[in-house]
């Protein structure tokens, strides 16, 4: 037996090389490895690094249902060699293993990030054999005994924080016990055998439409955690069930039992899995964002966007609500400009006469919305300052698209031998390279005849499970969709790398990092109703990083100065997406529009490299008080709402600056009269909000 010990970045793992070359994973975590948390060692089936299921290959060894455990040739896996260097990004690990039987190989890919502990996951399958082999599973992380570190009872300690995720009511994260969720403990751990397990997958091309792919797992006896995120742009799966006498954790991207997938692998072919990222913790769920925060950062796509941070008009919400004109434009652009806005998008509408849902597809203006061309409204944005930007949904075809009824069928999605429907559209199938030569020249017009620089990329269909043409499985033909659909987004940002695409998904049914490492900035949501939105704000450091968080603020045109401040402050610590009727309010209120983007000016450049900090915990849609932070070196800015209730005053810890001297400030609203004070013997900031639905933001700074 030989062991492979790591210690990378404040990551511990241990790997197991067993006499007959099974191999294993041991550990994976913040604390160092102990051999007596492991209870029940099988090296003919547990610990497995990598599962892998082959069609028609037995597995003797019992799995209780269907999960992703004792996999075939899973299970048989044996090492054959290793290769550790280093590369600019940090340490790299590349393990080779191979299944005797069918002279499969997987080579599993382990990338640390200098200084991170975050380690990204993913492994490639090659068939060394004869025959055709077909995958219906592979794990891009697989790990067991995620419970074992501490001395309590695995249902007292263990606690499982999921992101629910949905239209209007985004970031929405709770969190569980394993009793909670039907994983009782009602066996000696040894003997414990069950057909369940907690298991959150997505099927489709809405990556979060119910969830978002992401999870943090809570040791809360010692402190420790697991926080990891998939980075895929359609289906994925994760599962936490129990084997051994522990609880392991399997992530993957399709598979065929959840999601419709599987591939056929000719002698000589390879497959890729979706890459995972995995990060550890000692200090709880807001550090092990913290450090993926910094990930993030780091596999995105450089881009200017991400730098600067500009604020972008666009005139959808509580404002022109997808039907716009040149008339209603030109003053809207007057406004925008005058309280400081940098990019003006034209949203949905300005390609259609009248009804446009089910005809979009040939992106041509409508001389009707605009008698004297889109042109003359564009080059009225740029001489005002401003850059021009519109809305796009290229992905999509309405079924009364002129082009639809002439172009091939395999320009679009089919399953069962017709075309496939979703809200009278039809799916573009971007792996033809018809469809991507003409998305091409619709952003190339755009962009050249026009002078777009800002283009909101929505996307407000699923269609299911996938495509059967030319595909394996419909599952398979989605999966290949989605990766064309980013190398067409790489060509896109070649050709043109200021140009600014925001992801668009029905508000935020589409928050990956298959998107976001290309994206430089992310709709967060569709919810026209700021009082919830404040908590979507608050929550959405934990889904992407705040400088891609596009954060709609949309003053009202009946309000008054405490409703514009709230608007505002929902987006003073992310992206601002400032829109509603600016051109109607009062002098008053638009004052403070301005005021707000002038403040958000003048720390943008802070925000960019900010960590986030939640005193009062997440938010929840439920609570009177909300608060959120960004750490920016030795200054933190603080967002506090508070909703209505019976509390006007909150006490918000900031555990961070306990000993240091602070000094408190409030940035917005100038006129603030919100009475606040900080507490050095609680490290904490006192707030009295005597009125319902206000909002404030502060600065602490350490003297």
């Amino acid at each position: 037996m030989e062991r492979i010990t790591i210690l990378e970045n404040g990551i511990h793992a241990v790997f197991e090389i067993a006499d007959d070359k099974c191999f294993k994973l041991l550990h994976f975590g913040a604390t160092l490895f102990k051999e007596e948390d492991i209870i029940a060692s099988s090296t003919e089936y547990g610990f497995r690094f990598v599962e892998l299921n082959l069609a028609g290959y037995d597995r003797p060894y019992e799995r209780h249902g269907n999960k992703y455990i004792v996999t075939a040739p899973g299970y048989h896996m044996r090492y054959i060699a290793h290769v550790d260097e280093q590369n600019e990004k940090g340490r790299k690990l590349v393990f080779t293993l191979m299944d005797e039987i069918t002279k499969v190989y997987v080579y599993a890919h382990m990338q640390f990030y200098k200084g991170l502990p975050v380690v990204r996951f993913w492994n490639e399958v090659i068939n060394g054999g004869a025959e055709i082999q077909t995958i219906d599973y592979i794990s891009s992380f697989n790990y067991e005994g995620i419970e074992k570190e501490g001395k309590l009872k695995r249902d007292e300690k263990m606690q499982i924080w999921v992101p629910h995720n949905s239209w209007q009511r985004e970031m929405n994260w709770k969190k569980y016990t394993l009793p909670e969720l039907g994983m009782e403990l009602v066996q000696p751990a040894k003997e414990q055998r069950s057909s369940n397990m907690i298991r959150v997958s997505n099927t489709g091309n809405w990556s979060s439409k119910e969830y978002l792919p992401m999870a943090y797992l809570e040791n809360r006896e010692t402190g420790t955690g697991l926080i990891w995120q998939i980075e895929n742009n359609g289906s994925w799966h994760w599962e936490i069930g129990d084997q051994n006498g522990h609880l392991y954790l399997g992530i993957s991207g399709p598979n065929e039992i959840y999601s419709h997938w599987y591939k056929h692998l000719k002698p000589g072919d390879s497959f890729t899995t979706v890459p995972v990222a995995v990060g550890v913790t000692g200090r709880g769920f807001e550090d092990a964002v913290g450090s993926l925060t910094q990930y993030r950062r780091r596999i995105r796509r450089g881009n200017a966007d991400n730098e600067n941070l500009r604020i972008i008009f666009n005139d959808y919400m509580n404002c022109l609500w997808g039907d716009p004109t040149a008339e209603q434009e030109f003053p809207l652009v007057d406004a925008a400009a005058e309280t400081g806005c940098e990019y003006f998008c034209i949203d949905a509408g300005w390609y259609a006469d009248g009804d446009w849902w089910d005809e979009v597809g040939e992106w041509k203006e409508s001389r009707k919305r605009f008698p004297g061309g889109l042109l003359e409204v564009t080059d009225y944005i740029r001489a005002k300052g401003m850059i021009p930007g519109v809305w796009l949904e290229l992905e999509v075809m309405g079924i009364n698209c002129p082009i639809a009824k002439k172009v091939p069928e395999d320009w679009f999605f089919t399953r069962h031998g017709k075309k496939v429907y979703d809200r009278s559209r039809y799916q573009l199938d971007y792996r033809n390279p018809e469809v991507t030569a003409y998305a091409d020249s619709v952003i190339d017009r755009l962009v050249k005849d026009y002078g777009v620089g800002y283009i909101k990329m929505d996307y407000n269909i699923e269609p299911g499970i996938g495509t059967e043409r030319e595909a394996d499985s419909a599952g398979e033909g989605l999966l290949s969709h989605e990766r064309a659909y980013l190398a067409w987004l790489d060509g896109v940002f070649a050709r043109y790398p200021d140009l600014i695409i925001e992801n668009c998904s029905s508000g935020g049914l589409r928050i990956d990092y298959a998107m976001l490492s290309r994206y430089s900035i992310q709709s967060t949501s569709d919810q026209d109703n700021y009082r919830y939105y404040c908590t979507i704000a608050a929550n959405s450091p934990t889904g992407l990083t705040p400088e891609q968080s596009a954060i709609w603020s949309y003053p009202l045109a009946q309000g008054d100065k405490e409703e514009v401040v709230f608007n505002m402050v929902n987006a003073m610590l992310l992206r601002i997406h400032q829109s509603g009727h600016l051109a109607n309010l009062s002098p008053e209120r638009k004052a403070l529009v301005k005021e707000a983007l002038d403040v958000y000016k003048s720390i943008r450049q802070e925000l960019k490299t900010g960590l986030p900090i939640w005193p009062l915990g997440l938010s929840d849609y439920s609570d009177e008080w909300v608060s959120f932070g960004l750490t920016c070196n030795k200054t933190i800015y603080l967002a506090v709402w508070r909703r209505e209730g019976e509390n006007h005053t909150i006490n918000l810890p900031v555990p961070s600056l306990e000993g240091q001297e602070v000094k408190v400030s409030c940035v917005y609203p100038a006129y603030s009269e919100v009475p606040y004070h900080w507490e050095n013997k609680r490290s904490s900031l006192g707030v009295t909000i005597s009125g319902d639905y206000m909002a404030r933001l502060f600065k602490i700074t350490v003297e």
